[in-house]
């Protein structure tokens, strides 16, 4: 069914974004003051996926770059609507509705930026499910909507199409060349689709699962009971029904930089009473591989969230320092995201690693 999104909404969404996003998709932080600043006293309708017609026309809108360089150069906010106008000038078409490409972190926001500014309603489903680095780690690709053409804005208004017919890695290759020409940061529309498309190829209701996952953080903080209950519990009846804690104890190193328009880097957690040996996680703008004493304990598409050990607060890769004290989860991702298609788009192997995918709760406690 669909539903109305409100102001008062988004620090829940944005918290639950922020789990979903594995440490990656950006500051959701900014995105949620970018949307409090244009939606006002308002409201967005939020369109459920399975009440789409046929025929509908909807465009994505995203945030592409490095999530660090956004804590310092702040978008102008006018950028994402730049972008699906740019879109919708090449093709000839106006958007019926806007949708995120990912349901992580300030790109659960930037659809909601559009919205605001423009009426469009935003469809509750997104193409990854979580976050990945890359434009072509999306599940439209994976079955059969291709991300070309694309239209990227700048914040001095600069626009680029870039068109590669089919191959969407060399869409994701020329749009982050032209994002790291802008500074590290641009906003884009791409992977324009039918209703029809929408339901054939998108992760369902994530909209709602993020704000549900951050309202049950909040409330059950307020109520004195474990948030890390509560996480379970919401996503229990989701396509997300697994979760597992990883390990608990204090980041003692974190190694980061930006290159090649990403944060790549690695952090390693000690355990508190240093009996439970190291603990280490490779990310690539989100978190890839975590790994235990040498063996491998949760690995990429399935998610590994990195939260507050107390208030389970999702912690982001750019977020992480030393001396935190740290709990984290492993999350199963949906049946969609693990076929053999999809492996080959955003498992392991699309990362380089050498490790085969191992559903998180399979792998051995």
């Amino acid at each position: 069914m669909s539903w109305e999104l409100r102001a008062s909404d988004l620090p829940d969404l944005a918290r639950g974004a922020t789990l979903l996003g594995t440490g990656g998709g950006g500051d959701p932080y900014i995105g949620k003051m970018l949307v409090e600043r244009v939606l006002g006293d308002g409201v967005i309708t939020i369109l459920d996926p399975d009440e789409l017609t046929d025929d509908l026309f909807v465009i994505p809108t995203a945030q592409m770059g490095a999530p660090t360089v956004m804590i310092e150069k702040i978008p102008a906010g006018t950028e994402p609507t730049l972008a699906l106008r740019t879109l919708e000038e090449h093709l000839g078409r106006r958007a019926d509705a806007t949708m995120p490409i990912e349901c992580g972190g300030i790109n659960s926001m930037i659809p909601l930026v559009v919205a605001a500014e423009t009426g469009l309603p935003v469809v509750d489903a997104d193409g990854m499910g979580r976050a990945f680095p890359e434009l072509s780690m999306e599940t439209f690709a994976v079955y059969g909507v291709h991300g070309s053409p694309l239209a990227l804005a700048g914040e001095r208004g600069e626009k680029v199409v870039i068109d590669t017919g089919d191959d969407d890695r060399q869409m994701e290759w020329l749009a982050r060349g032209v994002t790291i020409r802008l500074g590290g940061v641009g906003h884009i529309a791409e992977y324009a689709m039918s209703g029809a498309d929408v339901r054939r190829t998108a992760v369902p209701r994530t909209l709602s699962m993020a704000l549900a996952l951050g309202r049950a953080i909040r409330e059950a903080r307020e109520a004195k009971r474990s948030p890390f209950a509560a996480i379970a519990d919401t996503l229990a009846s989701t396509l997300y029904p697994h979760v597992r804690e990883l390990f608990t104890g204090k980041v003692t190193d974190v190694e980061r930089r930006t290159t090649e328009g990403f944060a790549r880097g690695r952090a390693r957690i000690s355990a508190m009473d240093g009996d439970a040996g190291d603990f280490e996680i490779r990310f690539q703008n989100e978190n890839l591989i975590a790994v235990h004493q040498g063996r491998v304990v949760a690995i990429v598409p399935d998610l590994i969230c990195v939260v507050d050990h107390e208030t389970a607060e999702p912690i982001t890769t750019e977020g992480l320092r030393y001396g935190q004290r740290v709990r984290v989860l492993g999350i199963s991702t949906p049946a969609l995201m693990r076929t053999p298609e999809a492996l080959a788009a955003f498992g392991p192997c699309a990362f380089g690693l050498d490790e085969p995918f191992v559903p998180v709760e399979e792998h051995r406690g």
